[in-house]
């Protein structure tokens, strides 16, 4: 599945520890429908995306903190 994120308006996790390990992250659509997640430092590079549900799952996990 693809899905268009040439208008995402990306910025910085501020979650991430530091200049050499910075994520970015776009909410696309109405509602944050799409969530896109990014390597700063590789903007053209892969994108992981998921639902907006998949990505309150993940927040709200406790994982990553």
């Amino acid at each position: 599945m693809s899905f268009d994120l040439s208008n995402a308006k990306w910025f910085k996790s501020s979650k991430s520890p530091s200049a050499s390990e910075c994520v970015e992250v776009a909410f696309v659509g109405d509602k944050a429908r799409i969530v896109g997640v990014r390597d700063s430092k590789d903007p053209g590079g892969p994108v992981l995306v998921f639902s907006g549900e998949q990505w309150d799952r993940f927040l709200g996990s406790g994982v990553w903190g």
